[in-house]
């Protein structure tokens, strides 16, 4: 009898321990799926990217100096890039100084060009 008794114990035992272990099983699947799930989907991504776009546009026009009537302003994931043209030499460098103090930006390319006079 008391070795019936201590076989159901160990058993009892066994059964505590497989329990816990397939508890801390789960806990660790559930805190590894979690970072996933802050991945940015598609849209918000293009939302993100459409943002910055308007805050840089929004320094452009804000700069003293700089012409913007002509400059397109794209934007991903943190890259910046000026297209277009402005009157002056000067205007390239005053714009892409005022794109690369926007917050959020990591980089800034200039494709801008001087456009004749007249144009």
């Amino acid at each position: 009898m008391k070795a019936f008794s201590a076989i159901k114990m160990i058993g009892g035992a066994l059964v505590v321990l497989a329990s816990l272990n397939a508890y801390a099983q789960s806990s660790e699947a559930a805190t590894s799926a979690a970072p996933a799930a802050t991945t940015p989907s598609a849209k918000q991504t293009r939302a993100a990217n459409r943002a910055l776009q308007r805050k840089v546009r929004a320094a452009l026009a804000r700069t003293k100096g700089v012409t913007v009537g002509n400059i397109t302003v794209r934007a991903r994931d943190g890259a910046v890039t000026l297209e277009g043209s402005v009157p002056e030499q000067g205007q390239i460098e005053l714009a892409t100084n005022a794109a690369q103090g926007v917050a959020g930006v990591t980089s800034v390319k200039s494709a801008l060009t001087i456009r004749a006079i007249g144009q």
